[in-house]
């Protein structure tokens, strides 16, 4: 039975600022979830308010998870879908806090069934290759970006845009000029075109190797979506038009996209990305597995759910790349700079260092 829950202030800094479409970041503000049962096990969860895409910050999440864990307490910590319905009774939306607890919750069922997370989603283990992001910048700033990121052996780049049309060609052409021909490209918008832009932007960028576009257009506008799939050269690939399985379905019947990006702190959890995958396995619609601000605590429960499921074949898991510190023993690790190795402890096998959590806000539930 679920005892006592503590929540956290998870604040980590970045290296440098860093800038896409809808807006710029200077710090990771993200919040921690510590689900205990009466036996002292727990389980460990984070989630990345996004604040521009999302729509929660670091303290309404704070708000909300005081009482999510009042309503938690007393119930058994293997109810999974009983749990979470009364998460989703309680409030509508509010996916980021929800994903810290649904990830809590599967950490510690996991932990009791002496499973690491991937084989508790009924998947088997393997190696995870994620690409790095290049923040939007001058094109010539971009260039030299993603000129050091091929140099450290990353098997694909993606590239923000949306800012200005005619300024995103040019940082594709930049960019390709100074990497050279292989490498490939995955652009991302994030909302910043309208349709005409979009299907210009794409149709000028078709021959410098762009797997696909996330994203051109409004959240909301899924008929110029579809519009855009239909008059673009590069495959389309849904974003923040993407929260749960409600819109997948949505998705699926506009015929608007060609792939689905599902990240944990959007979607509310595994337990609604679960529910995504099978839409999109049954539509024959191929996902990637995205991230926000997350530490390696966060991406190591995202790269459990991209082993578990192999309808997840992009890996967009680089987030703490940019953190100045890293606070999290255990977890999946990095190698060759961009391959994740996850561990075989039960549950997803990450912590976070107990001196740095002891510098951070904590507020307890019991």
């Amino acid at each position: 039975m679920i005892s006592r829950i503590e929540i956290y202030r998870l604040n980590i800094p970045l290296k440098a600022p860093v800038t896409i479409a809808l807006g710029t970041i200077a710090e990771a503000r993200n919040i921690l979830v510590k689900i205990f049962t009466k036996d002292g096990l727990y389980g460990i969860g984070e989630g990345a308010p996004f604040w521009m895409i999302v729509g929660e910050t670091q303290d309404s999440c704070l708000a909300t998870a005081r009482d999510f864990a009042r309503l938690l307490l007393g119930k058994s910590v293997l109810d999974l879908d009983g749990n979470l319905r009364i998460l989703d009774t309680f409030l509508t939306q509010n996916y980021t806090c929800k994903s810290a607890f649904d990830m809590a919750l599967y950490d510690a069922a996991a932990k009791i069934a002496n499973l690491p997370l991937y084989a508790f989603l009924g998947g088997t283990k393997r190696v995870i290759t994620t690409d790095e992001t290049v923040y939007i910048g001058s094109p010539e700033v971009m260039a030299e970006d993603a000129k050091a990121i091929q140099a450290r052996g990353a098997e694909a780049i993606k590239v923000k845009l949306g800012k200005d049309p005619l300024e995103d060609i040019q940082r594709i052409q930049a960019i390709r000029a100074a990497i050279g021909p292989g490498l490939p490209l995955r652009i991302d918008a994030n909302q910043g075109w309208n349709y005409v832009s979009a299907v210009q932007v794409l149709r000028a960028i078709e021959p410098y190797q762009v797997e696909y576009c996330e994203q051109p257009v409004k959240a909301w506008d899924y008929e110029n979506l579809a519009r855009v799939r239909a008059n673009s050269p590069i495959p389309i690939c849904a974003d923040e038009s993407l929260f749960t399985h409600v819109d997948a379905l949505k998705l699926v019947r506009a015929q608007a996209v060609d792939y689905f990006n599902i990240k944990l702190s959007k979607s509310g959890g595994i337990h609604s990305a679960l529910k995504i995958i099978a839409i999109a396995e049954a539509a024959g619609i191929p996902c990637m597995i995205g991230c926000m601000s997350e530490s390696r605590l966060g991406i190591t429960a995202n790269t459990h759910l991209a082993s578990a499921r192999p309808t997840i074949v992009f890996y967009d898991l680089d987030s703490p790349f940019e953190h100045a510190v890293d606070p999290i023993p255990g977890g999946a690790v990095y190698e060759q700079h961009y391959q994740l190795h996850l561990p075989d402890a039960p549950g997803h096998g990450a912590d976070i260092d107990a001196d740095f959590l002891k510098t951070q806000e904590c507020i307890v539930v019991n």
